[in-house]
């Protein structure tokens, strides 16, 4: 996870460099937690946009993978999260006569951009939410993965500038107001949750919004204002139906999985496992430790005496795949003792506890050294793990 800011001022305003360079520090600066391994800025020749970024080394742990990177003489980028299948896209763009000095998923993301421009997204298997300036055409190309996994934030001042960052936190540092919006919060008081999908580009603050998720957008500062609407680049395909039987069914979702948690498992830092001890986390471990000589660990949590305690169901699943446990224990005092900190890093409402076990299994994670974990989350939605999900999927049907 990696933290990025940006600031563009409109062509018909006059650019303060001094502000924005003391603002795009601040951000960056609110952003330390998501990048504790490197800090980077920059502007272009004119000032009307800076950039910053705080890096998590995942690919490309040299300085060479620094950011913001530049390409070409013409393309700048920030950028936060992974692009999996890099590898396969560099040797096609290499094939069309493009070079590399990196071997950051970061410069394929450029060069595949200054190839295909927005198409760029339908080659991309990853989780991201980037910002590339052109400052041969003095436009701005931002875009978010399929499933919104990275964060996207912004916010135009009235007249002025065009704010963005991975977090609002880094808004408030620079002084974005921090009005709740009532119909959100309404909505989160009787659904319990924070995404509306038929306005998915709110937040529950007034004035901050989000580029939804498989979405793109241009901004182009010649227009004599900032301009900024957003195109959706994919969605799920709902009219295909499966024609197989089951044990065809269940080749192609194991053909697939496997597939899915190979690629996944590229990194040049230790990677390691979210297992809870059910169905979808397990079978991830199963299939990321299938070799048995990765050293690989589980990181859990655990609530002994509780109903829904699954440290057998954990200790089981470890000891069949030669799995290194490690445990923590979420109790009511961790709770009380981290509501703040949760509060602070999650930003909108928190509708479960689980937050709280999630925070604390990432941060044993990262005590044993481990940056990255494959995770089971949202598997629940796709294989009817909870019954409350039935009634959507028969009235979409209907």
């Amino acid at each position: 996870m990696c933290g990025i800011a940006g600031i563009v001022s409109p062509s018909h305003q006059p650019v303060s460099p001094e502000k924005d360079q003391e603002d795009i520090q601040r951000m960056a600066d609110a952003l330390q937690h998501r990048g504790p391994d490197g800090m980077g800025k920059w502007h272009n020749a004119s000032k009307s946009i800076h950039l910053g970024h705080r890096r998590l080394t995942i690919i490309d742990t040299s300085d060479a993978g620094a950011q913001p990177m530049h390409y070409a003489d013409r393309y700048s980028i920030v950028y936060n999260g992974e692009l999996y299948n890099y590898r396969e896209l560099r040797e096609t763009l290499r094939a069309a006569g493009f070079q590399f000095t990196t071997a950051s998923d970061t410069e394929v993301i450029l060069a595949a951009f200054a190839h295909y421009q927005e198409e760029c997204l339908d080659h991309f298997d990853g989780m991201f939410a980037f910002a590339i300036w052109d400052e041969l055409d003095q436009r701005l190309f931002i875009a978010r993965d399929r499933f919104g996994e990275k964060p996207f934030f912004f916010h135009e001042e009235p007249g002025g500038r065009f704010l963005f960052a991975s977090e609002m936190k880094a808004l408030w540092a620079i002084g974005v107001p921090r009005q709740p919006d009532e119909q959100h919060i309404l909505l989160f008081l009787a659904t319990g949750q924070t995404a509306f999908p038929l306005a998915s580009h709110q937040t529950s603050f007034k004035n901050i919004f989000q580029l939804p998720a498989a979405s793109y957008a241009w901004m182009d500062r010649r227009s004599g204002s900032i301009t900024l609407s957003s195109t959706k680049y994919w969605d799920i395909d709902t009219r295909r139906e499966f024609q197989g039987g089951a044990e065809q069914a269940a080749a192609e979702l194991y053909e697939k999985l496997a597939a899915s948690v190979q690629l996944r498992l590229r990194s040049d830092v230790p990677v390691g496992c979210s297992l809870s001890g059910g169905l979808d986390s397990s079978s991830i471990a199963a299939l990321a430790n299938r070799d048995r000589n990765l050293g690989f660990q589980g990181f859990s949590a655990v609530f002994p005496g509780f109903e829904k305690d699954e440290s057998q169901k954990i200790g089981t699943v470890c000891s069949a795949l030669d799995i290194q446990s490690r445990l923590v224990y979420p109790s009511a005092d961790d709770l009380v003792r981290n509501f703040e900190k949760l509060a602070w890093h999650q930003e909108e409402p928190i509708g479960s506890a689980s937050v709280l076990a999630q925070f604390m299994v990432f941060k044993l994670a990262r005590e044993f050294g481990v940056k990255v974990l494959l995770d089971g989350q949202g598997a629940d939605e796709v294989l009817a793990g909870y019954g409350h999900y039935l009634p959507w999927y028969l009235q979409e049907k209907w």
